[in-house]
């Protein structure tokens, strides 16, 4: 048995999804204490409750705050090379689109993908995990999507599979293939769906367990609607539940396809509109919001408040990448929530942990401090969760806990 004692406030939150108009009704316990046995919390109340067995261990909080694990529920955290270029053409006038437009952005990760060996990907990639860990993510979804071909969308897999057992964090993959077209297949996309879609690949995915999601970026830069639709519904076929990069820069309709398609989530949203909400709300998908995307893009953040207003489930995540998000920090992603799309602490938190589990499929286990759910906390240095959000300029994390283990400790 395991005691975290000594808490100034423990935020606890029902698991997710959770409406829009709930997530800021968080309950908070003053001068708390959490009794973990095992991989689960088994008691969590007010520290003079506390029953603790002889023998069992403590961790002091020292009056910090604990909060769940953070669930960075976007990613694209395997990758071979850095943008920085683009970063500064950005600076000089040039839109995401116009990169795109003149052969830059997702097409240069995929060439340095495609020169890395799979190894070279593991290796890249496993920093960026541990500092991860070190904010906080006890959990973290990472999509493939560099590739774009067959071999090297499976080597994409293969590392991302492997980079599970090397260190603490929980990876969830998504099958990204669909993420743009291939140089190869200039004017000819369905071509190149005809590769990625067959179903011998498919199968594959399937039956080693590559992948538990399917993602499609629908934009004028890639995917039109008929082609997501057909990504979406043929990957639902080999059991992989369909997400999809939605309303991003055009309006489309792709938060209408997601909530025909029945996704477990719409990505991005900066430009939805009325029939895209009501179209997730009708099919309870959640809403994810990247506010660290359009922070780093210099662009007009997603409407949260609408999406709230709404009653939607709302989650945040940091759509790290090298192109448009080099942002890995989910603390710092929460802050920009915050202040620029105007999210409370306590909505932002919900976003952050019980909502995106939702959005992997893990809300029974995880994201919620509730008897008999994983052990995935974060103990912080600071007394309350918004004072966590008012200082985004330093590390808060005192102790990370990943199925009730001290996984990560920084110094303060």
């Amino acid at each position: 048995m395991l005691a975290i004692r000594n808490i100034s406030e423990l935020v606890v939150t029902g698991p997710g999804p959770i409406g829009g108009r709930s997530m800021g009704q968080v309950s908070r316990i003053k001068n708390a204490a959490v009794l973990i046995d095992g991989e689960s919390i088994s008691w969590f109340g007010p520290e003079a409750e506390l029953a603790a067995p002889p023998g069992c261990e403590t961790i002091d909080a020292q009056g910090g705050c604990v909060v769940p694990g953070l669930i960075d529920c976007h990613t694209h955290t395997v990758f071979a090379a850095t943008r920085e270029n683009e970063f500064v053409q950005r600076i000089e006038g040039k839109s995401y689109a116009e990169i795109a437009e003149a052969g830059g952005g997702i097409k240069v990760s995929v060439e340095s993908v495609r020169c890395a060996d799979c190894e070279d990907l593991v290796e890249q990639a496993l920093p960026r995990l541990k500092r991860m860990l070190h904010n906080g993510v006890t959990t973290v979804e990472i999509k493939s999507g560099y590739g774009l071909s067959v071999d090297d969308e499976l080597k994409m897999l293969e590392a991302i599979r492997r980079l599970k057992d090397l260190q603490p964090i929980e990876i969830v993959a998504t099958y990204l293939a669909a993420h743009t077209i291939p140089k190869e297949f200039n004017g000819r996309p369905d071509a190149y769906l005809d590769a990625v879609l067959d179903e011998s690949v498919l199968s594959r995915i399937r039956d080693e367990g590559l992948a538990e999601f399917c993602d499609v970026f629908c934009e004028q830069t890639a995917f039109d609607l008929a082609q997501s639709r057909r990504v979406l519904t043929t990957c639902q076929r080999f059991d992989l539940k369909p997400r999809l990069h939605a309303d991003q820069i055009t309006q489309m309709g792709a938060t209408v396809l997601a909530g025909e398609v029945g996704a477990v989530s719409a990505d991005h949203l900066e430009t939805i509109d009325d029939a895209g909400l009501a179209a997730l709300k009708e099919a309870g998908t959640v809403g994810v919001i990247l506010p660290a995307c359009s922070f780093f893009l210099g662009v007009e953040q997603a409407p949260a408040r609408r999406l709230l207003e709404a009653d939607l489930a709302v989650a945040i995540a940091t759509d790290y990448n090298p192109g448009s998000s080099m942002v890995e920090s989910l603390p710092l992603t929460m802050t920009v929530a915050c202040t620029q799309a105007r999210m409370t602490p306590a909505e932002v938190l919900v976003a952050s942990t019980a909502n995106a589990a939702a959005v992997l499929a893990r809300h029974e286990r995880v994201g919620a401090i509730q008897v008999r759910m994983q052990a995935d906390l974060v103990v912080l240095d600071v007394p309350n969760h918004e004072r966590w959000m008012y200082e985004p300029g330093r590390n808060c994390v005192r102790t990370v806990l990943k199925k009730g283990q001290l996984v990560a400790t920084n110094a303060h």
